[in-house]
C-alpha cells in the first residue's frame, strides 16, 4: 500500500516537472520575435587613396587653382589666382619703375641731359633736372628691393596653392563618419556625492 503511494507521488511530481517545462518552453516562443529589424546600416567608409595628396599637390605645381578643381574645392580658385595676381602686378610695376630710373641714371653717367626727368610733364625742357643723379641711384635701390619682395611674396603663394591643395586633399579622406566619435561625459557618483567628468569614444562595427 505504502509502495502504491510512493509510486503514485513519484509519477504526480513527474508529471508536474513535465508541464512546467512545457509552459516554460511555450512562453521562450512566445517571446521570440517573429522578425528581426535592423535598427540602423553602417555603410562602409570609402576607401583611402593614398596617392590623392601627391596628385593634387602636382597639379597645383602645374597649374595653380588645378588642385583645388581636383578636390572639388571650386571657390578657392578665384582667391589663388587673387593673391598671385596681386603679387605678380607689384613685381611688373616695381621692374618698370626700376628699368625707368636705372635707364635715366646710365645717361646720366654717360653724359646725356636729355632723359625724361630733364623735361617737365608737358614737355618743356628744364635747366636743372627734377630728380638728381643721387635720387636717380637711390629710386633704383628701392624699387629693386621692392621687386624682389614682390617677386618672393608670388613665389610664397605659389608654395601655399601647392600645400593648401595637399593639406585638403588630406582632410578630404579624414575619417569622421558617425561609426567613430568622441565626446565628453559627466557623471555624478550617488555613493560620495562627487562628479567625475571625462572622454567617451564610441565605436560601431
Amino acid at each position: 500500500m505504502q509502495n502504491k503511494i510512493l509510486i503514485t507521488g513519484i509519477v504526480a511530481c513527474l508529471l508536474c516537472f513535465s508541464s512546467f517545462a512545457q509552459d516554460k518552453k511555450k512562453k521562450q516562443k512566445k517571446e521570440l520575435p517573429k522578425e528581426v529589424f535592423i535598427d540602423s546600416i553602417i555603410e562602409p567608409s570609402k576607401p583611402i587613396n593614398p596617392l590623392s595628396p601627391a596628385k593634387a599637390a602636382f597639379y597645383s605645381a602645374i597649374l595653380p587653382g588645378l588642385g583645388q578643381a581636383y578636390n572639388k574645392k571650386y571657390w578657392k580658385i578665384p582667391i589663388v589666382y587673387g593673391a598671385i595676381g596681386t603679387g605678380v602686378y607689384f613685381y611688373i610695376n616695381n621692374n618698370k619703375e626700376y628699368i625707368r630710373y636705372r635707364d635715366a641714371y646710365k645717361r646720366r653717367l654717360a653724359g646725356f641731359t636729355d632723359d625724361e626727368f630733364y623735361f617737365d610733364s608737358q614737355g618743356t625742357p628744364l635747366t636743372t633736372p627734377r630728380v638728381s643723379t643721387d635720387r636717380l641711384q637711390d629710386a633704383q635701390k628701392l624699387f629693386r628691393r621692392n621687386k624682389e619682395i614682390s617677386l618672393l611674396v608670388t613665389l610664397g603663394f605659389y608654395a601655399l596653392n601647392i600645400i593648401d591643395a595637399n593639406v585638403d586633399a588630406h582632410l578630404l579622406q579624414y575619417n569622421v563618419d558617425e561609426n567613430l566619435s568622441l565626446s565628453p561625459h559627466y557623471k555624478l557618483n550617488e555613493l560620495d556625492a562627487t562628479s567625475n567628468i571625462g572622454l567617451t569614444l564610441n565605436f560601431k562595427f
